[in-house]
């Protein structure tokens, strides 16, 4: 699945302690051409409300899908398009920057 950038999808997230993964929500930063490359920049979603870090950007629940208040945390990945299940919503461009 090829997403625009602020699309935020749901992607499998792996334990670091197994081989499994859970489905979690994530924000694609890189713009539709990057993306047409086969692969997409990410970066995590969480509601984790106890372990603030700076550079975290607040999401109120009810926006772009999310179910609950969440935080975008600056951790970036790359991954595979054919991973991405499914895009739940999309964030304005200004997210964050009031």
């Amino acid at each position: 699945m090829t997403c625009d950038a602020w699309s935020v999808v749901v992607v499998p997230f792996p334990f670091s302690e197994s081989a499994e993964a859970k489905q979690r929500p994530a924000v694609v930063l890189s713009t539709r051409t990057f993306n047409r490359s086969g692969l997409s920049i990410l970066a995590m979603i969480t509601s984790a409300r106890h372990s603030r870090i700076a550079g975290d950007i607040p999401i109120k629940g009810g926006t772009a899908g999310l179910s609950k208040d969440c935080v975008i945390r600056m951790k970036l990945f790359t991954l595979d398009n054919r991973l991405i299940e499914r895009k739940i919503g999309e964030l304005a461009e200004s997210a964050g920057n009031s």
